[in-house]
């Protein structure tokens, strides 16, 4: 029995550690593993690309124009102190915008009157005043062609700039001339915009004497110190254009010579329809030309047609000629004005 007993508890045993073989194990929950730390590179703080250097400005071209003589005006720059001994060129330097730096002036030289501002540097009728001139240290000086090569050439030795300028034959040639002293003063746009102004006031005028048929003869006095012979514009002169411009004769067209004077003989014989008194403010007056001997019968006398005229307007072949071409085509023909 005790035998037997000792067989089952053997075989439960047995049993027991079969049974414990056969059940699975728990499978162990599986364990975290801490992710590598990952480094984060630095965020690169942005620089500011150097900048490049400025590159230098190229250094501006000289100046450089051929004047009516043919010598070449130089520059470095602009001018900048200038004087003019010629009215014209006066004009043109405050036409374009330029007549702040005259500096200096013949005693012609009265319009505009901003031009009053600068030396007066006399009439030039006993030459030119060197060493006043070179007192005043200019940049350039501006001549027209009233002062000989010679002159001009002397002043050259002297180590100044001058520019040389040849009277206008017709528009062109003025407003050639006002873009030749803006190339010098450096005011190219503004001398744009008074030729295009001028241009129009021409072409306009132009349309409206197109028509005109009846063409008086002018005579232009210009200096009656003797009046027998007086003083007057001959052809190819800027008054004998504009005279023509204007739809008029020029008496002096028959004559030799651009300035030259005339016989009353002559005079008398022409007959002029209009007398254009350009020496009125010499004290020349309608009634003084009546007095002259033999006048008294021309028709410009007869019909009233003795004309006080500024000679500034047209002896001063400057922007002004325009204005000279208006007033003498109204003159002619009022009946186009309204007048």
């Amino acid at each position: 029995m005790k035998r037997k007993v000792v067989i089952i508890s053997l075989i439960v045993f047995v049993l027991s550690v079969l049974l414990t073989a056969c059940v699975p194990s728990s499978t162990p929950e599986p364990t975290d593993i801490p992710p590598l730390p990952t480094t984060v590179p630095d965020t690169p703080v942005p620089t500011e690309k150097p900048k490049p250097e400025p590159e230098p400005e190229p250094e501006p071209e000289p100046i450089s124009v051929i004047d009516d003589l043919g010598a070449e005006i130089i520059l470095e720059v602009p001018a900048q102190s200038i004087i003019s001994i010629s009215p014209n060129l006066t004009e043109i330097l405050f036409g374009i915008g330029a007549g702040d730096r005259l500096i200096g002036r013949d005693s012609n030289s009265q319009y505009p009157e901003g031009a009053l501002e600068a030396v007066d540097l006399g009439a030039m009728w006993d030459g030119i005043p060197v060493e006043d001139i070179l007192a005043l240290e200019p940049d350039l000086i501006l001549a027209g062609e009233i002062y000989a090569p010679e002159a001009i050439q002397e002043l050259r030795d002297l180590g100044l700039t001058v520019y040389w300028q040849a009277n206008p034959h017709d528009f062109e040639e003025l407003f050639t001339n006002i873009m030749d002293v803006s190339v010098l003063t450096g005011n190219v746009e503004e001398a744009d915009e008074l030729v295009i102004s001028l241009n129009v006031r021409v072409v306009l005028l132009e349309e409206k004497l197109e028509n005109v048929e009846n063409i008086p003869l002018v005579f232009y006095e210009l200096d009656a110190s003797d009046p027998a012979n007086p003083w007057t514009t001959g052809a190819d002169t800027f008054i004998s254009y504009i005279i023509s411009k204007a739809r008029g004769k020029n008496l002096g067209d028959v004559l030799e010579g651009e300035w030259v004077q005339i016989s009353s003989e002559e005079l008398v014989a022409q007959n002029p329809d209009y007398i254009l008194l350009a020496d009125a403010l010499y004290g020349i007056s309608p009634e003084s030309i009546a007095e002259r001997p033999g006048w008294s019968d021309i028709s410009a006398v007869v019909n009233g047609r003795l004309v006080a005229f500024d000679p500034f307007i047209l002896s001063v072949p400057g922007p002004r000629l325009v204005d000279g071409f208006e007033l003498v085509a109204e003159l002619l023909h009022s009946e186009l004005f309204g007048n």
